[in-house]
């Protein structure tokens, strides 16, 4: 008989397995996508007054809650933060290199300084800030690092943004919003 031979179907045990196998690499890729990581200024400290007459520089303390919602592990290096005061540079906050464990959060505890005589240039504007005892500060960094999987090495870049409301006189962090943005490069 020379007739042509029919398909044969797989057997439901095999088809079964690989709708598993597909399921579990589509679960993977959605729990190994790169997620932004999030910061959070949680206080500010004021750790030092310096007379440079005819202005005072102020050294801070800010604690940023850092969060890292990813997979693996994550290396950066040292970075400075800017900080702004009505559109214009009040000073800097230094970031040491260092790590953080997978879906982990840490808090970073950064030393700021504040420029006395940038601050005296919107002194009026200042001043209204300490009478309604509210003063918007804006922040930029950008981070770079590293993210390991297995053996293949991740560069990373975060932008983060912040917008931040505090109490000029008590240094009471009111409100804010964060927004960061992670490039990540595949080379």
């Amino acid at each position: 008989m020379g007739g042509t031979a029919k398909p044969r179907w797989r057997s439901p045990a095999v088809v079964g397995g690989l709708s598993v196998a597909a399921a579990a690499a589509a679960a993977l890729v959605t729990l190994a996508r790169p997620r932004d990581p999030t910061f959070e200024l949680v206080s500010i400290t004021l750790a030092s007054f310096k007379l440079n007459f005819p202005v005072i520089d102020t050294e801070l303390i800010l604690t940023v809650h850092v969060t890292n919602p990813n997979l693996v592990p994550i290396h950066y290096s040292s970075t400075t933060m800017s900080i702004f005061y009505d559109g214009s540079p009040l000073g800097s906050a230094a970031v040491e290199a260092g790590s953080q464990p997978p879906r982990s959060c840490q808090l970073l505890h950064l030393p700021a300084r504040l420029d006395g005589l940038e601050l005296a240039h919107h002194g009026v504007r200042f001043l209204a800030d300490v009478a309604k005892r509210e003063m918007v500060l804006d922040a930029k960094v950008d981070i770079e690092g590293t993210a390991t999987v297995l053996w293949w090495a991740h560069g990373f870049k975060v932008h983060v943004e912040s917008h931040v409301v505090v109490d000029p006189v008590f240094l009471d962090v009111m409100d804010q919003e964060n927004k960061s943005d992670l490039q990540l490069f595949v080379t």
